[in-house]
């Protein structure tokens, strides 16, 4: 809404378009009336009085200049004012409209800037994720492969061991059973060394 003190000019100039207007109609009342009087006294029409022409064709072209000053002072500077009014109005809300759509704009490449930083920072959370799990897992794989090593060397050790500890029993054994069968069969004493010898030439050659 405009202030009230811009709407006062208007008002203050509508006064003397009033009284300019009401003075072209009063002067051509009275025009109308002096030559319907004077054509009702000579008892013929006022339009074919020929006496009555100059007056009129001069109040015609005082009537014409007043309107003319009349449009040309009020009624053209109201409409201009009008038109005027109406192309700042248009302009204005052309200017709304483009800086809408700008900021609109503005708010789509942030919006998208901000969607793409997300996707950006989520895909590098989600990597970096993936890497710590990964090597989190590789060192836990590392570990638990030299614990089974550990333990396979200690197994293995173990198994060598009880070979080795069954391999003496059965040569213990095996010379004990020699000796028996040998004087048994022969009569023969065989010692317990010799045997073992036996033993171990035996081993070698079916090794």
């Amino acid at each position: 809404m405009k202030p009230s003190g811009q709407t006062e000019p208007r008002q203050i100039k509508s006064y003397p378009s009033g009284l300019l207007a009401g003075g072209i109609v009063m002067t051509m009342s009275n025009v109308a009336l002096a030559a319907s009087e004077k054509g009702e006294a000579s008892g013929g029409l006022p339009q074919l009085d020929f006496t009555t022409w100059p007056t009129q064709i001069f109040w015609l072209i005082v009537s014409f200049m007043l309107a003319y000053l009349l449009m040309w002072r009020v009624v053209v500077p109201r409409i201009g004012s009008v038109l005027e009014e109406r192309h700042n109005r248009i302009e204005d809300d052309l200017r709304r409209a483009r800086q809408a759509s700008e900021d609109a704009e503005k708010a789509r490449v942030t919006f998208e800037d901000m969607l793409a930083n997300a996707r950006n920072e989520a895909s590098d959370k989600t990597r970096q994720a993936t890497e710590s799990i990964m090597n989190k897992m590789d060192r836990k794989m590392e570990t638990a492969n030299a614990n089974l090593a550990k333990k396979m060397a200690a197994a293995e050790a173990d198994i060598a061991n009880a070979k080795n500890a069954a391999l003496k029993d059965v040569s213990e054994i095996a010379a004990t059973s020699a000796i028996d069968v040998v004087r048994q069969l022969t009569g023969m004493k065989v010692t317990k060394t010799d045997a073992k010898k036996q033993v171990k030439q035996a081993e070698k050659a079916l090794a």
